[in-house]
């Protein structure tokens, strides 16, 4: 199982490649949630996610074998950007199978980062037998989003610097999607900070994370409809185990609550945040009895938003 030197090495490994991302406060947030609350803003990440770490990690770790190989994943948004940078800087190849209805802008995105795009139908089979299937001709080595200890260990950096840079947190906020992120940052926040209590926030319309905590038994995803797209997918056999064992409690927050929160981040912190991104805030809003007087930690995961309808209609209006 990952460990905290895992994710200290991991830090060590990938700290010239990755931005130390700024820890930000609002007086205004912290009016409005009762408590201190130190936002880790891996929006301002490279590729605008902090799935740029995890990436990066895995791929610096391949053999010489495995980078002349060439890697490949299934992903929709944020990893599929992350490996595709990461593989281009370290010099290695990097497919990406991405479902057709992808969004424009990730997949341009995944390509500008040098990423060849294979796209499939817009299923779960679709995606892992067309991987499957070219790593079987092609002998891709597979990165995959968040069930890899490569990538739960550098995800966790991003709370490592978040406890480094402010201390020890009452609690720790958290979105959950496949796990690798509230997994890696439970281990690096009970591993500096034994009392600090670990809150995974998932989307009421895509919790099988929820459901699965309280049947200490992995639950599937059922029809996920929620804006918070990077959360969508399944949890994790591997990211499981460790939040069985280091998080304390997994929430759910309403669309509604997600849209508030991101709304707030917008105007009152002039954050760009993804949806997924918000959810944590959400979750802090909806605990604002549970987490009065606090300090409380949240990682902002992300900011990749498709602005295409927004300046759709500035352009309309201006040309009216």
């Amino acid at each position: 199982m990952t460990t905290l030197q895992d994710i200290r090495s991991a830090h060590d490994r990938i700290r010239h490649a990755v931005i130390r991302t700024p820890v930000m406060t609002s007086h205004t947030v912290n009016q409005m949630a009762g408590c201190k609350v130190f936002f880790k803003c891996e929006n301002l990440q490279k590729v605008g996610a902090f799935k740029f770490r995890g990436a990066y990690n895995a791929v610096s770790q391949l053999t010489e074998d495995e980078k002349q190989r060439g890697v490949i994943a299934h992903s929709s948004g944020n990893h599929a950007q992350a490996l595709a940078l990461a593989s281009s800087m370290l010099g290695v190849k990097a497919v990406i199978v991405m479902p057709r209805n992808s969004s424009r802008v990730k997949v341009e995105a995944t390509r500008g980062y040098g990423a060849e795009v294979v796209l499939c139908e817009s299923t779960l089979e679709s995606r892992t037998t067309t991987t499957q299937k070219l790593i079987d001709e092609h002998r891709y080595v597979l990165i995959h989003a968040y069930n890899d200890p490569r990538v739960i260990a550098g995800a966790g950096t991003a709370a490592l610097e978040l406890i480094e840079d402010i201390g020890c947190v009452d609690y720790l906020f958290v979105p959950v999607g496949g796990g690798g992120l509230l997994s890696g940052s439970s281990i690096a926040a009970k591993g500096q900070c034994s009392k600090s209590k670990v809150i995974g926030v998932e989307p009421k319309n895509a919790d099988d994370a929820y459901r699965s905590f309280r049947a200490k038994k992995l639950q599937p995803s059922v029809d996920p409809h929620t804006i918070a797209d990077g959360l969508r997918t399944s949890l994790g056999e591997i990211g499981f185990k460790i939040i069985l064992q280091n998080v304390d409690d997994i929430v759910t927050v309403t669309e509604a609550e997600i849209v508030a929160a991101m709304r707030v981040l917008w105007e009152r912190m002039k954050l760009v945040v993804e949806p997924s991104g918000a959810v944590p805030l959400a979750g802090v809003f909806a605990a604002r009895e549970r987490v009065r007087a606090s300090k409380v930690g949240v990682i902002l995961s992300g900011g990749n938003v498709d602005l295409d309808g927004l300046f759709r209609e500035y352009e309309l209006s201006i040309s009216e």
